[in-house]
Parts: C-alpha cells; structure tokens; sequence
C-alpha cells in the first residue's frame, strides 16, 4: 500500500504507543475478531490504526475494505485519520450501515423492481404516507396513530419480517398486516425506500441474487463493523452475508453499552459472536483514557449488577479524583438553579468555560427547566435533539423538490411541493392526479403535461399544475448537466422560494439564511461532477443525517442532550439529572423487570461521557408531561457506595449566587446573580388569585423552598394547578 516515508513513520509511532491489548487488535490480520472496547478505552484510535496497518500490509487495496459505523461523524472522523496515515483511502467504503446499504442497492435496484433514482422516506415523508394508506382503510388517525404504525413497522423490518409473515396473533395484528401492505404498495409505486428498507432490501437482494453476492463478497476482503452490540437483527444478517466466505470480520462493541433494544437492537448479537465464529479471537479493551478512577468506580457499581454482560472493569491512570456529587433538591426548577449555580462556580473558580459542561437527561422535556434558567441567568447553551436543521420547513420544502426532480414517482413529496409557493391546489386535485397516475402506470411529471386528461380534477387546478409541471420538466432536464449546488439554486429561482419566504414574516431571513446554508451543504457534492449520480448520492446522505453528525464540539455553551443522544461524546463535567425511579430507570423498567438491564447501561453510559467531574441529581417533586408528582431517588443512586460519593456540604445549599464573568473568551456576557432564597410566603392558605389562563382560584396551600414558593390553586375553571409565586403571573383578587 502506497505510503510516504513520513506516513510510515507515523502509523509506527502510533503502533509503538498503545497499550498490549490495543496493539494486539491492531496487528491482528486475518480471521474473526471480537474486539471488548469500554468507554473512553481508545476504541477509535485501534479502529483506524488497525485500517491504515492493513493497508500498510498490503492485506487488502482500499476499495477491498468495508467499515461500518453508526453515525456519519464517526465514519468521517476514521477517513480522515487514516487519510493521515496513508495514502489513496479514496476506494475505501467507511460509512453508516444506512447509507452503505444505499450505495449497494443504487449499483442493483433494478434486480429488485426499483430503479436508482429512488428516494429514501425520512420519518416526516413516512408518517405522511401512512396518513394517506389510513385514509384509504377509512382509518380514523387519532384513534390509530401513524406515528404507532410507523413504529410497529419498522420493529418487523429489523427482524426481517414482511407485511404477510408477522404472526397474526388477532384483530390488531391483522389491521397492521393490511396497513403494512398497502404502506409497501405506496413505497413500490412511489419508487422509494424508508430506512429501515435500506437494510432489508440490501439482504434480500444478497439472499436473492448469488452473482451479486458473490461481487460484494469478492470485492470487501476485510469488514469493521464498530458499535456492534447496537446491531439488528437485520444488520447482523448483512454483515454475515458479505463475511461468510472470508471470514476476516472484526467486529468492535461494548455489551455495558448496548442501550437501543427499543429500537430493535439485539445485544446478542455482540455477547453470541463466538458461537457465530468459535474461532474469533476476543481481546478486551479495559484502559481507560477519558474518565478518573472514581468515575469509573460509580459506574461499575452501577453496571456490575447485570448478570448477562461480558466480564470485564475499566480502569485508568488518573488515580482518584473528585468524588461524585449528589444532590436532591426540591423540583425540577430547583434541580437546573442548582446545575446553574455549580456551572458558574466551576466557571469562577477553576476557570472552566461552559462548553466544558453537558446536562444530560432522559427525556426532551427535561430541557424546559434548564433552558428557562440559563436563559435568566444568560448562561449559553445549545440544546441537541430541539428542530433539525434537516426538519426545517424551507429545508424540507427545497430537498422535496429536488427529490421530485429527481424521482417523478415520488407521490409523498409530490404532495409536499404542490402548494410550496401557493397555488391554491386542494387535496382533491392531488388526489386526481396520484390516482390516475397509479391508474395508468406512469410517473405524476408525465401527468402534469396534460392536467385537462386527469379525471375528476377540478379546472381550476388546471392551469396552476400545468405551470408547474413545465417548471419541473425544465429543471429535470437541467439535472444532467448541473451540480446538486447548482440544481438546487436554479430550483429556488425558478420556483420562486426565495420569494415566497420572503413574504415569509419576521421568520423570512432565517429561513432564507437556511436555505442559502443548504446550497453550501450542496457544494460538498460538487466533487462528484453534474448530473443524476450526484444528485442521488447527496439526497440519499443527507436523509441520513443525525443531531449528533451537526454537532459542532467547539461551539461554547452548556450541552443539553439526552442520554440516548449522548453516547459516543464525552465532557469534562457531566450533570445527570433526574436520577429517580421513573426516569433513571424509566417507569416502564419498573413495571417490566426484563427492561431494567438496559436501563442500566442507559445510566452507565451517562456516567461515562464524564471525564473530570460526575453530578446526579434527582427532584423530591417533578412537574413533567403535565402534571406535578412526588419523586423518589433512583435505585441506581441506592448501589453506589459512600465512600464514592462526596459529602453533603458539597450540596445545593452550599452554592454561593455566582457573580463572576465567564471566562476571557466570553467576558462579555456576565451571568446574572441567582434569585435571593424567599425569607416569608407571599401568599397564605384561602388567598384569592387570578391568572390570565385559569381564570380566578383560591390558593389551598403555600410552601417555601430553597428558591421559591410553591402555591397549590383550586381554579374553578381549571382545576387544581402547582405554580411557582415568583414565575407565574398572578394577581390577588
């Protein structure tokens, strides 16, 4: 493998640097391997030192090796690291297991009844399809969620079952075989695929088709799987296909972080490898280079109470460090003061910045609290998992016209753009125009042609489809001579989307900066050259995109993001909130004790994305979904051992109002002085109210807390409300 005297230098010095267990994986060439890789043990340091030392070996040319990750960063962080390390990786195929599975199924769509240019449904173009295949049945969608259908379908596409092979265990079942059915129906005459689909018709097509098979098993000599305890069932079956014959398949994963079985992940899969390969060598990666000793302490107490988990315990240079923090405080208010005070503290006193800190929770609307205090307290930070980029309305709107262009079939984004600009086009004409569509056997651009022929659509659509279907013809024809930045800018001009958002309100600038961002985001195709094989290879990635893969790590600003978002990223000082049974582990782990190991490793990966300091709190109340209940600390709190945890004076009272600044970089934006501690209730059990959405209440009861005053009001139009005396906007009556 070509290499430059300096690359060769460097991939040695690498090699000299790692631990025995770390070189082992390296160096280890041909023949299964099963690689235990705990957090923060390097994993992504032997990945790609082990890629660049294949190719370094001439085991195997760069378009030999296949490497499969879980989200599109890490794929782009291992090329460029073995960019580094060696020359001509451009044939190398390091990506998602989504979008690898797209590119295979481009180079064959035809064996299996599709054409390349196909679309790949994202999860708002899915549930819009189920909207249409529900009001076929005549299916009332409130009672029977899309969202629910979604989620069932996409359970029996992981474990490779069809419309006509789930069990029918009775009336629901059979209602999800004929909603499935004529979901898969839309999808063929649609020429499109959802995510799921990807996977599934990738490993029919291998299982169907024994020359293509063979291709792809002569072409991928070596396959990396990373993340391998993360695997479906039908992931699994892909990676067995292309592996079966060479046998080199190296697999790397953690079973302590095996957290997305709802989503049909299958930790066997990881913890079975050696039946599957009796032969597969198994090393075990146990140093770790992130976390301190008593980090890594707190959580094997917490994970060592899985009895079904590899046996194995991290451990690390950096002896000792802070014991771990935690707090109950009163509320969830309380819970993000207390957060706010600590951040401000660590800030003032070990000139930390605030990107350096994460709050990580269970669920979204956890974010409330501790959005509304650090915007009172103008602390900066960025919320992970709010609206996507790639959910944006003038996004979505863009990208629908442009798969449109580029698949004519594509009935679910046909409906989208229709109206985008208005057009005054009802849901009768798109219907006229899909069902005739579907009636004749063509794709819907032929039909906008000649939208006097289409029966039952009203004259008055006539004339605005026939304009449209020219704009669409005309951009079509552009797509094999353009660039997709270049497509999408002509699409924008000759559709008139800039003008429509700039009617857009006090949203239109965003919405234009949006989408002039897109065309940037189209320019890294451009490499690709004009035409449809560019086009589709920039539609298909960016439909797989992820939160986590536009997360930018030198952007400053606390890190509010979920747990199950979380994995992979790592921070100097973590806050895991809402340590209580119900959350941390979910209530539905208490009510079914299979669920609780994974809720265990969901805590444990929590706690291992810290690096120098670990806090976990919990509420004594929490008003979430609604409605204000009592919390009780975790279980997962009751397993950690005293001598692990810091004492109490280190606790919420203990934190001075912050009055510092930031740090140099953010001088200019000084954290306000928390709210001063109530000394007296303002309101007394029998006070009259008012508020301007409840309407006039009586206060039952009066409770002062650390921060503020609790009132529980009787509203005789409302009902029963907690609300806090100094937030919410009451008047005595």
């Amino acid at each position: 493998m070509p290499a430059s005297e300096l690359q060769r230098a460097e991939l040695e010095r690498l090699v000299q640097g790692l631990n025995p267990a770390q070189r082992e994986a390296v160096e280890h060439l041909r023949g299964p391997l099963l690689i235990f890789a705990g957090a923060g043990s390097g994993k992504t340091r032997v990945l790609t030192t082990r890629i660049a030392n294949l190719l370094a070996q001439g085991e195997v040319e760069p378009y030999q090796l296949l490497a499969v990750t879980f989200t599109n960063k890490a794929a782009r962080e291992m090329r460029e690291r073995v960019a580094r390390l060696v020359s001509g990786v451009d044939g190398m195929w390091v990506g998602t297991f989504h979008s690898t599975a797209a590119r295979m199924l481009r180079r064959d769509a035809e064996r299996i009844g599709l054409t390349a240019s196909f679309v790949i449904f994202d999860a708002d173009d899915q549930r819009a399809a189920l909207r249409r295949v529900l009001d076929d049945l005549r299916l009332d969608p409130k009672r029977h969620p899309p969202a629910l259908f979604a989620n069932l379908i996409s359970q029996a596409k992981n474990e490779l079952l069809s419309y006509d092979t789930i069990p029918l265990r009775g009336p629901q079942d059979e209602l999800l075989g004929s909603v499935f059915r004529l979901y898969e129906e839309l999808l063929a005459r649609s020429n499109a695929l959802d995510f799921d689909d990807l996977i599934v018709k990738t490993v029919g097509l291998l299982r169907s088709e024994a020359d293509v098979l063979g291709a792809w098993r002569a072409r991928f000599q070596q396959v990396l799987v990373d993340e391998y305890q993360d695997t479906n069932r039908a992931q699994y079956m892909l990676v067995s296909l292309l592996a079966a014959e060479h046998r080199n398949l190296a697999v790397v994963g953690d079973d302590d972080q095996a957290i997305y079985g709802w989503r049909g992940a299958d930790v066997r899969n990881i913890l079975d490898f050696k039946k599957d390969y009796p032969d597969a060598t198994v090393i075990r990666l146990e140093q770790n280079y992130r976390s301190t000793q008593a980090i890594l302490d707190a959580a094997h107490a917490v994970i060592r109470h899985n009895s079904e988990r590899a046996d194995k315990r991290l451990w690390t240079d950096r002896q000792g460090g802070e014991l771990i923090a935690v707090a109950q405080l009163y509320n969830e208010v309380e819970e993000a003061e207390y957060v706010a005070d600590e951040i401000a503290r660590l800030i003032r006193s070990e000139n930390r910045r605030p990107g350096d800190c994460a709050v990580l929770y269970r669920t979204n609307a956890q974010s409330r609290a501790f959005e509304d205090v650090f915007g009172r307290r103008r602390i900066p930070y960025r919320l992970v998992g709010g609206v996507r980029f790639w959910e944006r309305r003038e996004v979505k709107d863009c990208l629908s016209y442009l798969r449109f262009i580029f698949n004519p079939a594509d009935a679910v984004g046909f409906a989208r753009i229709v109206n985008v600009p208005r057009r005054k086009i009802g849901p009768v004409s798109v219907e006229a125009v899909v069902a005739q569509a579907r009636a004749e056997g063509v794709d819907l651009l032929s039909l906008l042609g000649r939208p006097e022929g289409v029966p039952g659509l009203p004259r008055a659509a006539q004339a605005p489809l026939a304009v449209l279907g020219a704009d669409l013809r005309a951009l079509r024809l552009e797509m094999a001579g353009q660039t997709p930045a270049r497509l999408l800018e002509l699409t924008v001009e000759r559709i008139g989307l800039d003008r429509a958002y700039e009617e857009a309100g006090p949203q239109r600038e965003a919405r234009l900066e949006n989408l002039r961002e897109l065309r940037g985001l189209a320019e890294e195709y451009d490499e690709y050259g004009p035409g449809e094989e560019a086009l589709g290879r920039f539609l298909s990635e960016v439909s797989l995109r992820s939160d986590v893969d536009a997360l930018d790590e030198d952007e400053q600003g606390v890190t509010l993001i979920t747990l199950h978002m979380v994995k992979g990223l790592e921070f100097p000082i973590v806050f895991l909130v809402g340590v209580e049974d119900g959350l941390v582990p979910h209530r539905r782990a208490i009510e079914d004790p299979t669920q609780m190991p994974e809720e265990r490793r969901v805590c444990y990966v929590g706690m291992t994305r810290a690096r120098d300091r670990l806090y976990l709190t919990c509420a004594f109340r929490r008003h979430l979904y609604g409605q204000s209940q009592a919390a009780f600390p975790s279980r997962f709190l009751k397993e950690l051992p005293a001598s692990l945890i810091a004492p109490q004076n280190r606790g919420a009272a203990a934190v001075s109002p912050p009055r510092a600044s930031f740090s140099d970089r953010l001088r200019e934006q000084p954290i306000a002085p928390a709210a001063p501690a109530p000394t007296s209730s303002r309101y007394a059990s029998g006070d009259r109210v008012s508020h301007p959405s409840f309407g006039s209440g009586t206060v039952v009861k009066s409770t002062l807390t650390r921060s503020d005053e609790e009132l529980v009001v009787r509203f005789e139009g409302a009902g029963v409300k907690i609300l806090s005396a100094t937030l919410a906007p009451l008047s005595r009556l």
